[in-house]
C-alpha cells in the first residue's frame, strides 16, 4: 500500500471517526472511521516491515590496505595492452 496510502487512510478514518456527525441510517460512519484507521495503521506496519527487510545490508570485513606505487596496465597474456584513443571534434555544421 505504501506510507503515503496508510496515511491517507488513517486521516480519513480519523475525519470520519471524530468529526463526522452525520445520520446516513443503516452506515455508522464513526465504525468506518475506526476500520480505516486499523488498515491504515495495519498498512503502514507492513510497508515498514518489508522496508526494514529489505534494506538489510551485509557487511564485509574492510579489505586489507594497498599501496599502488606504479599506473594498473592491462595485462593480456603476459604482454601489456596499450589502448590507443583517436578524439575527433565534430566539424562545422553546414
Amino acid at each position: 500500500m505504501g506510507i503515503g496510502g496508510s496515511i491517507f487512510l488513517i486521516a480519513v478514518g480519523a475525519i470520519f471517526a471524530f468529526a463526522v456527525q452525520a445520520d446516513v441510517g443503516w452506515l455508522n460512519l464513526n465504525v468506518v472511521g475506526w476500520v480505516l484507521m486499523f488498515a491504515g495503521v495495519a498498512g503502514l506496519l507492513v510497508t515498514l516491515y518489508f522496508w526494514n527487510s529489505r534494506r538489510r545490508a551485509v557487511v564485509a570485513p574492510a579489505p586489507a590496505e594497498r599501496v599502488v606505487t606504479e599506473r594498473a596496465v592491462p595485462v593480456q597474456n603476459d604482454r601489456v595492452v596499450q589502448e590507443y584513443r583517436e578524439v575527433r571534434r565534430p566539424g562545422p555544421t553546414v
